[in-house]
């Protein structure tokens, strides 16, 4: 069955232009003007946007802290209403089994039965035994090519020393395989935490406090350290100051092959919600925790001109009211995390695009065609171009709106972003050529979703075979 989407426009990462997509079999068939095909179905989007759909690099379906797990992949209808069709899952490996393992037990017992979005995986090291160096390898050979360590978390199961990021970047490199890292100084904050709460300084606002720029400076300076002696390509996820972002860039600059990203709610939220009365600041708990106004204009610029290379959601939906309420006495207790896979298409363009500080050609990057790329996606996601998966957003940026719970799909009690006003709203989007979201509604089903395998970084330039067209952009 073929569908025709006619005269809008169409936005990618350097382009802009009122055309037509054709979809066939689940691909893109054609991209163009005045198409002349008969197809099954035509959509009409006359001034209306059409956006890749999105790839978000980082979310949270299985995460557990302290004994309370997120909500799962059963609430990703969420992501693509809010534009994202693809989005890559940390499964935290195990203890005692191999990365490969854990994950395939995941995606058969959850990821596939419930997901309404297609899905890639990322393995996070909690048991880094020799075992695990020499499985990293092979795990391209199973289609995961990205792990990430976390420097953070000290005495928690998912926390990872320097042996062991270093470790995994020798083992990481040959194989293509990404090492990402959550850059924070474990050992200063454990050290500040248990000082704040000997004062009594127990309330949620003492979680930014614990957690100030240099713990998250200094761990991305030894990160990259530990890849420039590993020689060793690096990803700093969630960037979240202008500081960590500068460290990123004048490392760059220097030859260095470091990459980062930041996050949602870095360029819209600060330090100062998390001193909400009644305990509303713990809903905006997360880590590394929020910052100033100077940050989010520094990391606006760092994705404007491509400092930083993605912006993602790191979803993570605890409720706060049973869930979040586990510090009320302790704010070391509370789940650290927001939902927020459902809004980062409309904050990047009501907070970004509508205000000039990107264009949309850059919000089309960030949203979807590098993600695509840094996680080995680019061959059949990220980009409208023929041959690879129509996954597409028709996308109306007249519908002026309130961000609210009450619209969430997140299936938790809170949003992070309520009451912020919003201009663009996603009308329909397509996973595969299936139309997923109708007016504005999801109208797919638990389990539409399908796995997609990684390639490894630099596949395309060593011969690796990809059946689709590769469309070079």
């Amino acid at each position: 069955m073929t569908k025709l989407i006619k005269n809008g426009t169409i936005v990618t990462a350097v382009d802009e232009f009122v055309g037509d997509v054709l979809i066939e079999n689940g691909k893109i068939a054609a991209v163009g003007k005045d198409l002349s095909i008969n197809a099954d179905t035509i959509i009409d989007a006359t001034g209306k946007y059409i956006l890749p759909g999105g790839v978000d690099q980082h979310v949270h379906y299985s995460f557990d802290y302290k004994g309370e797990r997120v909500r799962g992949f059963e609430t990703s209808n969420a992501a693509i209403v809010g534009g994202t069709t693809t989005v890559v899952e940390f499964v935290n490996q195990e203890q005692g089994k191999g990365m490969a393992e854990t994950i395939e037990k995941f995606d058969k017992e959850e990821a596939s039965k419930f997901a309404m979005v297609d899905y890639s995986f990322h393995g996070v090291v909690c048991d880094p035994t020799e075992a695990l160096f020499k499985e990293i390898p092979t795990l391209p050979d199973k289609g995961i090519s990205t792990i990430k360590l976390f420097m953070a978390y000290k005495g928690l199961p998912f926390h990872s020393d320097d042996e062991a990021v270093f470790k995994a970047l020798k083992a990481s490199k040959d194989a293509g395989v990404t090492v990402m890292v959550h850059a924070e100084n474990a050992d200063v904050i454990d050290a500040l935490q248990k000082e704040s709460i000997e004062k009594g300084n127990t309330s949620p606002y003492y979680h930014a406090e614990t957690r100030p720029v240099l713990v998250e400076k200094e761990a991305t300076q030894r990160a990259i350290n530990l890849a420039k002696m590993a020689d060793s390509p690096i990803y700093i996820v969630h960037v979240s100051a202008k500081e960590v972002m500068e460290t990123i860039r004048t490392a760059y600059n220097e030859g260095v092959p470091v990459y980062g990203e930041s996050c949602t709610q870095y360029f819209v939220l600060d330090k100062e919600d998390l001193a909400r009365p009644n305990f509303e600041g713990a809903k905006y708990v997360l880590s590394p925790a929020l910052r100033t106004e100077e940050d989010r204009e520094a990391l606006w610029e760092a994705i404007n001109k491509g400092w930083l290379n993605a912006v993602s959601s790191d979803h993570c939906g605890f409720n706060w009211e049973y869930q979040k309420h586990m510090g009320k006495d302790d704010f070391t207790n509370i789940p650290n995390g927001a939902p927020g896979v459902q809004d980062r298409l409309s904050i990047l363009w009501s907070y970004g695009v509508n205000t000039g500080k990107i264009s949309k050609q850059r919000l089309v990057d960030v949203f979807a065609t590098s993600p695509a790329k840094i996680n080995g996606l680019d061959h059949k996601k990220g980009h409208i171009g023929v041959g690879l998966d129509a996954d597409l957003v028709i996308f109306n940026p007249e519908v002026e709106w309130t961000i609210s719970n009450e619209t969430s799909l997140h299936g938790v009690d809170y949003n992070c972003y309520e009451n912020m006003p919003a201009k663009g709203k996603v009308e329909q989007v397509f996973l595969r050529g299936k139309l997923m979201v109708d007016k504005g509604e999801f109208i797919g089903q638990q389990g539409d979703g399908e796995f997609v395998p990684a390639l490894p970084f630099g596949s395309c330039y060593e011969g690796i075979k990809i059946e689709e067209t590769k469309v070079n952009i």
